[in-house]
């Protein structure tokens, strides 16, 4: 047998590269048009972040537990179950998420959003929802594997920690862990395939990291 030492983390995949983004081109099929619906979201959230009035934070938080619960549902149990054993597991990540977006940002009032907090945050946001469709065709994958904020997991993962950066408010912190853990089992994920977009779930677990450094009793508010 051998020993333990000697496994790296592609050793544990249970799927192929080929396979999980021929199932990311399958769901991006299966649910087209929503693809539009899930973009104007991300674009209204991008014009409430410059309106901090009394529900903002209701509405972002909204449209953000709107699409966590979306994509948990029909991308992560419906679809990503079929080569991936945990993904019943990773589904009560995203359903918990959409619980405590609703709970603590639409029905308590939670959180509030700054444009202007954190440009690494802001930075963070813009690259999820304009950068991550760009990716698989720039990578060779074709426009069919295209990874979209609020239709797959990881841009959704990733724009949701940059927004919660970007976040005042009790709470912030019990909502920046679904997307975190997410971010750290994807950049795995990722970097167990060989995939050139590793890099992205790690850099929004260093934004994060780093905003809470230099801004601690802010991000300790939540």
């Amino acid at each position: 047998m051998s020993e333990w030492w000697t496994y790296t983390l592609a050793d544990f995949l249970l799927f192929s590269p080929r396979v999980y983004y021929r199932l990311i081109e399958r769901h991006n099929a299966a649910v087209w048009p929503g693809h539009l619906a899930a973009v104007a979201l991300g674009v209204v959230v991008l014009a409430l972040l410059h309106r901090p009035t009394a529900w903002q934070g209701r509405a972002v938080s909204g449209v953000l537990a709107l699409l966590w619960a979306w994509v948990g549902w029909t991308f992560v149990w419906a679809r990503y179950g079929t080569i991936n054993w945990t993904a019943g597991y990773l589904a009560w990540l995203f359903a918990i998420e959409a619980g405590l977006l609703l709970w603590i940002g639409v029905a308590r009032g939670g959180v509030t959003f700054r444009a202007g907090r954190s440009r690494a945050g802001l930075g963070l946001f813009a690259v999820a929802l304009a950068l991550y469709p760009l990716l698989a065709p720039l990578l060779g994958r074709g426009v069919g594997q295209a990874e979209v904020f609020g239709v797959v997991p990881d841009p959704t993962a990733v724009g949701t920690v940059g927004l919660l950066v970007l976040a005042d408010g009790k709470g912030r912190a019990a909502l920046l862990a679904a997307p975190m853990a997410w971010c750290v089992l994807a950049g795995a994920t990722l970097w167990a395939m060989g995939s050139a977009e590793a890099w992205l779930p790690a850099l929004a677990i260093v934004v994060a990291m780093a905003v809470a450094w230099s801004h601690p009793p802010s991000l300790r508010s939540g």
